[in-house]
Formats: C-alpha cells, structure tokens, sequence
C-alpha cells in the first residue's frame, strides 16, 4: 500500500459519519443513486489531519476545496466557518482528539435523473465527513516505497484539469493499476511533454547537489504538503524550485522522497528498479521529516 499504509483500527467500526449533518453509524450512512458524485464524479474532496485536538493547515484545504469548487462551477452552499464547524462536530460527536484523518466529500447534489448537465439537479450539494482512526505505518518513514515510471500520463488543464481535488480519479487509478503491474508501490506520472508532473497518491521530489527540485505544479494538485515542505526548504537556507526536469534527471539524482497529507514524508529507497541513495532514506529527507514535524507540533498544540 506505500504511502497509505496502515492498521485497522476496531473503533473504525462504530465511528460516527456526517451526511448532510446528519450523524449516522458507519454502516447506516449512505447517499443515492442519483448523487451526481455516485452517477458522475462530480464533486470535489479534501482529506484533513486531526493533531492533538486540532486540524492541520485547515485554512489551506479549505482555500484549496473552494477553488475546486469555484473552479467546476460548484456553489457548496456553506461557508468555509460553518464546513469546518461540521467537521469540527462530527469530531466532537466521536470523541475524537489525535491520529484521525478525515476526508470531506462534496457533491454537486441529487440528479432527477441520470445526465450529466451540471443545471440539472434537484437538491442542494451533499456533504460528507467521514473520520477514521488512521495512522500511517511509521516504518514507511524509514524503509521507504518503491517507485515506477508509469505509461499513465497527467493530462492538460483543458481536458481534466489535475490541480482539481475532483472525485473523478479515474486517470490516478490507472496510474496505480500500473504501478502494481510493474512491482511498485506508486506510480511516477509524466506531463505531456514527458516532464516528471507527479505520482498517482502523492508529490515527488528529487534531491541534487543539495537542492530540492519537485515539478512546476502545471500537472498536479496544489499539495499542501508539498507546499509546506517548499516553505520548510526557504526558511532553513535550502536551494529549491518548481521546474521541469525528466526521469533522467532522477535517475542520477542524490535521493527522491514523495509527500502527502497522510503520512508526510516517505523517502523514495528504489526508482525504476535501481536503488536510490543505497536504498535508504537520504539526509535531505530525513532533516525535512524533522522539521516537518516539528511544524505539525507548532500548528496543533491544542
């Protein structure tokens, strides 16, 4: 599973699930089959972490879920405070307070019946929170995924623009489906010039004479995680930039990690078949693991 990588937590099975603002017992919460995210993938999501009682970086999902949104023609009916508040009760509601992750779903809302017109809808748009007690395996920190080059490519912004957190992920499972078939744990998705874009779950970075490169961001979602780590390298003196670069560049490149929400840092240990940085995690990660914690730490003090 790489980056996403857990254990099963038993109180999983009684969590409380918000639809609409309705609490439901996991098993009970359910939407239809004319929900235009059921019918379509139409809608957008985000994925939150719960630290110590508080949500990580909440003020960027919530720009990045309103620029999805926006960006599809969305109008989610709420503001970002009473989002939040949802999401807040549904924590509250479970008891919840350290190693949860959360993923928001909305939905454009009910269709009167199968098409795919955006004007045509019959109610306002869903809202989902589902909690998880969820914790990523801490070893993957250490021992690192295996990545493969996949033949799946990232597309233009004018065919389905993946900056989008869009509930159409048919283009990244794909990518995954690949990835599996050529024995990696993820895959690395090229642009459509064949520049390095990103993976199927998460963001890439290559490390070269000590600086960090990662893409452009033309082709892949706005990552918060990815954009902290590019803060965490400017505010500590370390060289990094949004570039094009190919796979022949990672090829010869010191190291390589990927981000993510969920599991943060995880260093790339092999690339294609080949070991990178000897097969562990390099010094670059490591020191940015660290200060990436350190962050968490000072974002949820609780």
């Amino acid at each position: 599973m790489g980056t996403h990588e857990y254990e099963g937590d038993p109180r999983n099975e009684s969590v409380l699930i918000s639809v609409n603002g309705e609490l439901l017992p996991r098993p009970e919460a359910k939407v239809s089959v004319f929900d235009a995210g059921f019918l379509l993938g139409d809608g957008v999501w985000e994925s939150f972490r719960l630290h110590n009682g508080t949500i990580a970086f909440a003020d960027e999902h919530m720009d990045r879920l309103f620029r999805g949104a926006e960006s599809i023609s969305m109008d989610i009916g709420r503001t970002r405070e009473q989002i939040l508040d949802e999401v807040n009760s549904v924590i509250e509601a479970n008891g919840m307070h350290d190693g949860v992750h959360v993923r928001l779903v909305v939905t454009r809302g009910l269709k009167p019946t199968p098409y795919q017109a955006p004007w045509v809808i019959s109610s306002p748009p869903t809202l989902v929170v589902m909690p998880e007690y969820k914790t990523a395996n801490e070893q993957r920190a250490v021992e690192g995924i295996r990545l493969v080059t996949v033949d799946v490519r990232r597309g233009e912004q004018n065919v389905q623009d993946p900056r989008i957190n869009s509930l159409s992920k048919h283009n990244c499972i794909a990518a995954c489906v690949d990835a599996a078939a050529k024995g990696g744990e993820e895959g690395l998705m090229l642009d459509p010039a064949g520049n390095v874009a990103t993976c199927n779950s998460t963001h890439f970075f290559i490390v070269r004479d000590g600086e960090v490169w990662t893409s452009t961001g033309e082709h892949c979602l706005d990552g918060i995680t990815r954009r902290k780590v590019l803060d965490l390298c400017l505010a500590n003196g370390i060289p990094a930039y949004e570039r094009d670069f190919t796979t022949n560049e990672i090829s010869t490149a010191d190291e390589a990690f990927v981000t993510g929400t969920f599991a943060g840092l995880t260093p790339v240990v092999e690339f294609d078949g080949e070991p990178m940085s000897q097969g562990q995690r390099g010094p670059m990660c490591e020191r940015l693991q660290s200060l990436y914690i350190e962050l968490l730490r000072s974002e949820c003090r609780g």
